[in-house]
C-alpha cells in the first residue's frame, strides 16, 4: 500500500522533530499504522531553514496554500501557532477535504467549535494530541482510554514554564522576577512569557479537557483565569510548613448544577503524587467513576516529545483513513448529537478550600474577630498558623486553611476581614484542592 502522505505547515522546534522521529523510526511507525507516513512536502516562510532540515528530498514551499492545493497531500499538520493565519489555513484545509493535525491549543480553544464542525461535514478528521501536555497522551486517555467512565474532575499541571518557575522558588526561596529571568535564560520561559505566567496557555489546555471529559462546546471565553506572578515565596514556605506545595492547576469539575473550569495557583497536599510534580515536568490527575483516580505524567513541550503525539495522530488517522466518518472517534469524545449544553459554573459558584494569610496587628482579639467572620459566612476553619511576632514588631502573620466552602462566601468574608482596622496589608488568599 502507498505511504500516505503529509504536509507540514511550519517547520520549526515541533516540525524538525517531527521530521526527525519519523525519520529515525519510519519502520517501527509504518508496522503500527498499516502502511508508510511521509512527509511530501513543507511550508515555511523560512525556506533556506526548512530546506536545512528536510535535505534536498522533499520540496520546500513559502506559501502553505500550496500544500492544502497539492492533490497528493493527505494529512495537513499546522504547526503555525495562534489564532490567526493558522485558523485560515486550518479551515482551507479542511475544505479541500484534507485531514488536519495540529498543535494549536490556542486556536482549538477559542475556535474549536466552528473547525469540528466543519471537519464533520467534510468527514474528515482533526486531531489534536500534542495541543495539551505535549508527550502526554492524555487526550487519548479522556476520549478513548476512559471512554467507560462518568469523569467527575480532571487536574492538571500543563504547564511547564511556571511549574520550572514555582519549582524553583519553593526550593531556592526566590521571588517571582529573579526565578522567571533565570528561566528565561535557560530557555524554559519565552522572551514574552505572558500567555505562561497569566495561566492563558494552561486555560487553552483545560478548556480542550474539560470539553473531553464532559461533553460540552469548547468555551475559553468561560473559564477563570489566574497566573503566577502575584505568588511570593513567603506563601510558598508557608504553604510547606502546612504541608502543601503551590502549583498552576488546570482543573474541570462536574458538579450539580454546571461545570468548573479554572486556572489558578492551588495548595496540593504534599502527599499527592502531583504535588511532587517538579521544574518542566506536565501531570494531569482524572477522576472516573469507574477507575478511580489516574495520573499521567511525562514531558509537556520539546522537539520530539509534542513530535511524538503529532505522530501518534498521524497514525491513527492512517488507520482511520477509510473508515466510514460516522464510525471514527468523535473529536470531542461524545458524538456530535450527545453535546451538552451544561453551562460552565461562574466563580462565585464554584465550591474548593481556601489558604488565607493575614498580616495583622500583634495585639489581643484579632483571631477571635477574624474567626467570628469567617464563621458567620458559614466557613470553617480545617489549619491554623501563627507567626509570633519578633522583639520590637507590632504585626505578625495570621495564616488559615479553611474546608471547602464556595467561592462567593469566601469573597464576602475577605471584605469584611479586610475592613478590620487589625488586618495591616491586602489580604492573600490562594485556593486549595485535595484531589482526593
Amino acid at each position: 500500500m502507498n505511504a500516505i502522505k503529509v504536509g507540514l505547515l511550519g517547520i520549526g522546534t515541533v516540525g524538525g522533530g517531527t521530521f526527525e522521529v519519523l525519520r529515525r523510526n519510519q519502520e517501527e511507525i509504518k508496522g503500527r499504522a498499516g502502511r508508510g507516513i511521509e512527509i511530501a512536502m513543507v511550508a515555511d516562510l523560512n525556506s533556506e531553514r526548512a530546506k536545512s532540515i528536510v535535505g534536498d528530498g522533499v520540496p520546500v514551499v513559502s506559501d502553505a496554500r500550496q500544500v492544502i492545493a497539492n492533490p497528493e497531500i493527505d494529512i495537513v499538520v499546522e504547526l503555525i501557532g495562534g489564532y490567526g493565519i493558522a485558523k485560515t489555513l486550518v479551515l482551507e484545509a479542511i475544505a479541500a477535504g484534507k485531514h488536519v493535525v495540529t498543535a494549536n491549543k490556542a486556536l482549538l480553544a477559542v475556535h474549536g467549535t466552528e473547525i469540528f464542525a466543519a471537519a464533520r461535514e467534510k468527514g474528515v478528521v482533526v486531531a489534536f494530541e500534542a495541543a495539551v501536555a505535549g508527550g502526554i497522551p492524555i487526550i487519548k486517555a479522556l476520549r478513548e482510554g476512559l471512554a467507560a467512565n462518568r469523569i467527575e474532575w480532571a487536574a492538571g499541571i500543563i504547564n511547564g514554564t511556571t511549574n520550572f518557575i514555582l519549582s524553583e522558588m519553593r526550593s531556592k526561596g526566590l521571588d517571582f522576577g529573579t526565578v522567571l529571568k533565570e528561566a528565561q535564560r535557560l530557555g524554559y520561559a519565552e522572551a514574552d512569557p505572558t500567555f505562561d505566567i497569566e495561566g492563558v496557555d494552561a486555560a487553552h489546555k483545560a478548556t480542550l479537557m474539560s470539553a473531553l471529559a464532559f461533553g460540552i462546546p469548547v468555551q475559553f471565553d468561560k473559564a477563570h483565569v489566574e497566573g503566577i506572578t502575584q505568588l511570593q515565596a513567603t506563601d510558598i514556605k508557608y504553604a510547606e510548613q502546612l504541608g502543601y506545595r503551590i502549583k498552576l492547576l488546570g482543573i474541570t469539575r462536574r458538579r450539580e448544577k454546571g461545570i468548573e473550569l479554572r486556572v489558578h495557583p492551588t495548595l496540593i497536599p504534599t502527599t499527592r503524587l502531583i504535588a511532587n510534580v517538579e521544574g518542566a515536568m506536565n501531570a494531569v490527575v482524572v477522576q472516573g467513576d469507574a477507575v478511580g483516580t489516574t495520573l499521567y505524567y511525562g514531558k509537556g513541550a520539546g522537539a520530539e516529545p509534542t513530535a511524538s503525539a503529532v505522530i501518534a495522530d498521524l497514525v491513527d488517522i492512517t488507520r482511520l483513513a477509510t473508515a466510514d466518518p460516522d464510525h471514527r472517534v468523535p473529536h470531542l469524545a461524545f458524538q456530535p448529537d450527545a453535546i451538552s449544553s451544561t453551562p460552565i459554573l461562574p466563580m462565585a459558584e464554584v465550591h474548593t478550600s481556601f489558604y488565607l494569610r493575614l498580616r495583622v496587628a500583634d495585639r489581643a482579639g484579632v483571631l477571635s474577630k477574624v474567626t467570628t467572620l469567617l464563621a458567620e459566612n458559614d466557613i470553617s476553619i480545617d489549619a491554623m498558623l501563627q507567626r509570633e511576632a519578633a522583639e520590637g514588631e507590632s504585626q505578625t502573620d495570621l495564616v488559615i486553611l479553611t474546608h471547602e466552602t464556595t467561592e462567593g462566601r469566601m469573597n464576602t468574608a475577605l471584605v469584611q476581614m479586610q475592613a478590620l482596622d487589625t488586618v495591616l496589608a491586602p489580604i492573600v488568599r490562594i485556593r486549595k484542592e485535595e484531589l482526593a
